[in-house]
């Protein structure tokens, strides 16, 4: 999800005696030592060099960018490794009870691999970058130091190729010229290269946003072309392979959206692949996407751990169920349920499937519904729910739905449309398809009867909603918070990923510490 900012003033230190994983470094810390262990992360070319000081300096986790102040991505320069947010989110965790709340402070530059840009300026100059704060002033930032070094590579190459084919931008005051906005999405998925030279090597998949309705416009020739000049330039044909596809977006609205409904596949490989969590991942260009991909891999990889072997999962706000399949094939899950309410996640699903291990005995289903609508349907038959709402936080009836599960009688409460609804689910599937459903075939049975679930996980991009939420779930004895993690997936941000683990039950049969007396032997 897109990363929440918050307007609060913090010291610029946090006591690192609170968290753990806060060394600065280039790389992210390694995976929880019990998990399966993966290869060590490469060392990016064109990025700053590993600082050496130790302890930790503010110096050398500056962000050192000519772009800051005047470009609006980032917020604060220094410290990168602590984000002002996290004093806040130490004391607010250390106030429920969590005193072990861990922060993983990732790759703090280069860490970028999705952007969307705007593309303004003039055709002997075009200006690609992001708005100056509170205007619709585009600043250039050919230097950023958050950007993937592909991505800049990319910005450059498309530069060029305005230039020389007169590519005019789009001007929001008029209304016109031809190009709008520009996506470029990195992918480190390359297995001909060993795995310490992947990421430094990323390809960029270029969505061109154009200002025209479809590709019938007259102007879809010069497209045609731009997307061609950049595909020869940055193509399989050249010493340095940068280019993985080009795309073409065509978008007319005046409004803010950046992307218009119909896309068209120009130049390059159609499918975009990367992998993430221990499983292939497939994207589209107008797929949601983790701007900082080696962050959320650190993330699914500390989820995993807290999902039993053979569980049922319920992924709530799935997007392409990139989550729920992790944890179907990590965790040999019973059955995993996807659901999502946006459309188009559904075709990244299925070709993600397509690549899970063909020996994985586990019902699997993405659904196309809205998870604010009879929530309890969703919830019923599952043992772990898996949560990663939108920046404002969870919807109430689906909040509603949480904090009710303690009071719940199952027989009794639930209506006829859930008890429908769970009766479905829990036949054996075969494959079959429709407009709103994906199942996929499996030979294991259901269970007869549906459970209640007994783990949370939320996923919080949204600190301020993340903490309201929170305080509901406690306070309605429904659940205790076990464990609480903090990724950095935003360095240089007033932002903060949270990883929260609530388990069912108020808390009170917490194993209580020993007195330290010994009983006497009879």
């Amino acid at each position: 999800m897109a990363a929440a900012i918050s307007l609060l003033s913090l010291p610029p230190r946090a006591s690192s005696s609170f968290f753990t994983s806060v060394t600065c470094r280039t790389t992210s810390p390694s995976i929880t030592p019990n998990l399966s262990p993966s290869p060590p992360p490469p060392q990016p070319l064109l990025l700053p060099p590993e600082p050496k000081t130790n302890p930790v300096s503010s110096s050398s986790c500056s962000l050192h960018c000519r772009h800051f102040q005047s470009c609006s991505g980032c917020t604060h320069e220094h410290n990168l490794h602590q984000p002002p947010i996290l004093n806040e989110a130490v004391e607010f965790f250390r106030n429920i009870g969590v005193s072990n709340f861990t922060f993983d402070s990732c790759r703090l530059w280069g860490w970028r691999c999705r952007a969307k840009l705007a593309v303004r300026g003039s055709a002997m100059e075009p200006l690609i970058g992001l708005y100056e704060e509170g205007t619709h002033n585009v600043v250039d930032i050919p230097e950023c130091k958050a950007h993937h070094p592909s991505i800049t590579a990319a910005v450059d190459l498309l530069k060029q190729a305005m230039v020389e084919l007169n590519i005019e931008p789009y001007d929001e005051d008029k209304r016109t010229g031809e190009l709008r906005y520009v996506q470029m999405a990195v992918t480190t998925y390359n297995t001909s290269l060993p795995a310490t030279e992947r990421y430094k090597n990323g390809k960029v998949q270029v969505a061109l946003v154009w200002n025209s309705r479809n590709e019938n416009s007259p102007s879809f020739e010069k497209l045609n072309a731009l997307a061609k000049c950049i595909w020869i330039k940055g193509g399989p044909k050249r010493e340095v392979h940068l280019i993985h596809s080009v795309w073409a977006n065509f978008q007319t609205s005046t409004n803010n959206i950046i992307f218009g409904n119909r896309w068209r596949h120009l130049f390059g490989e159609r499918d975009f692949w990367e992998h993430v969590g221990g499983i292939d991942v497939s994207m589209v260009p107008s797929s949601f996407g983790q701007a900082n991909t080696r962050a959320f891999d650190s993330l699914l990889h500390k989820l995993q751990k807290y999902v039993p072997y053979g569980a049922s999962v319920v992924d709530l706000y799935a997007g392409a169920g990139v989550i729920g399949l992790s944890l179907a094939a990590t965790r040999k899950c019973r059955s995993v349920k996807c659901v999502e309410v946006n459309k188009e996640a559904k075709l990244s699903f299925e070709k993600t499937v397509s690549r899970l291990p063909a020996t994985l005995d586990s019902s699997i289903s993405w659904h196309l519904a809205d998870t604010s609508k009879e929530p309890l349907s969703w919830l019923m038959g599952s043992d772990v729910v898996v949560v990663d709402p939108p920046r404002k936080g969870l919807d109430p009836s689906l909040l509603n739905a949480l904090q009710s599960l303690s009071s719940m009688k199952l027989k009794d409460n639930l209506g006829e449309s859930t008890k429908r609804k769970i009766r479905t689910e829990k036949r054996p599937w075969i494959l079959r398809e429709r407009d709103t459903s994906v199942q996929i075939n499996s030979q294991m049975e259901q269970d007869t009867s549906p459970s209640l679930p007994q783990t949370l996980l939320y996923i919080s991009c949204g600190w301020d909603s993340f903490k309201e939420d929170c305080m509901s779930l406690l306070s309605s004895k429904a659940w205790h918070l076990d464990k609480a993690h903090g990724f950095n997936f935003f360095p240089g941000t007033h932002s903060i990923e949270i990883l929260a683990v609530f388990r069912r039950g108020s808390g009170v049969n917490i194993k209580r510490k020993k007195s330290g007396k010994k009983r006497r032997p009879t």
